[in-house]
């Protein structure tokens, strides 16, 4: 197992606007995280495939995507996908 430590803007218990208060100050909390050799390999893929400077910079983009699809789908949006045919269908998030 891997151990990835990250500092966080995002404390356990900050609302968002705490979070962003705690950003602008230079404020930074430290997150530490066991990783599975599959999901080190998967965070390595992912931080090669968008250029990403670092493992931080990796989860702080995967949170803010994940933080909009949940307030899209709780809004009551779907998300589509299109196949090469130009299919159309539901993207399932989350099961």
């Amino acid at each position: 197992m891997n151990t990835l430590s990250i500092a966080s803007g995002f404390p356990h218990g900050d609302t968002a606007d705490q979070s962003r208060d705690r950003a602008k100050t230079g404020k930074k909390n430290r997150v530490q995280l066991d990783f599975q050799p599959r999901s080190m390999e998967r965070l390595n893929a992912l931080k090669a495939k968008t250029e990403a400077a670092s493992y931080a910079e990796v989860v702080k983009n995967a949170l803010r995507l994940y933080e909009a699809l949940i307030e899209e789908t709780e809004a009551g949006k779907q998300f589509l996908v299109k196949d090469e045919t130009g299919a159309v269908a539901p993207f399932r998030l989350f099961l």
